[in-house]
């Protein structure tokens, strides 16, 4: 039960922060932010905010600095929309989703290619000894022995 509480609490931060963020700071540092998760402790007394950033690493660090100087305005936000005893603090932290789906995306091209590779040799492929490298049964001849092994391996018996 208290992890159906933290949920809807976690929920409902992470609307609050989103929707301030919309309005905007009066912080020019402040790029695109998206609140991606919220995690609340236990307790409901500590509140750990992930966010991305869309652009390079300099706008990264500057909107890092703008959402640390502005943590007490955002606390006093969601203190406002939040119907606990205690206000949770807060704690921003960069997720690293975008990176890593860049990542995968690159790992599955490179994987496509080599497919596509291996399916482009393969087409061009050739035998190395028979095109049928399976045993057939032997056919005999008649003019050899009686003697010999037939299809079953057994031996013939003359009448």
């Amino acid at each position: 039960m208290a992890g159906e509480r933290q949920a809807r609490v976690a929920d409902r931060i992470r609307v609050v922060l989103a929707e301030r963020l919309e309005k905007g700071l009066r912080d020019p540092r402040l790029g695109f932010v998206t609140i991606t998760d919220v995690k609340v402790t236990g307790d409901l007394q500590h509140a750990s905010v992930f966010y991305t950033v869309m652009g390079d690493e300099a706008l990264r660090a500057d909107t890092a600095a703008a959402l640390k100087s502005a943590t007490g305005l955002l606390r006093t936000e969601v203190g406002k929309h939040l119907n606990t005893r205690l206000t949770p603090s807060l704690e921003f932290f960069l997720d690293a989703i975008p990176e890593n789906a860049d990542h995968i995306a690159a790992l599955l091209r490179e994987a496509r290619e080599r497919d596509a590779a291996v399916a482009g040799l393969a087409a061009s492929a050739q035998y190395a000894g028979d095109a049928d490298p399976y045993v057939k049964p032997r056919e005999f001849a008649e003019a050899e022995g009686a003697d010999e092994p037939d299809a079953e391996g057994l031996a013939r018996a003359e009448d």
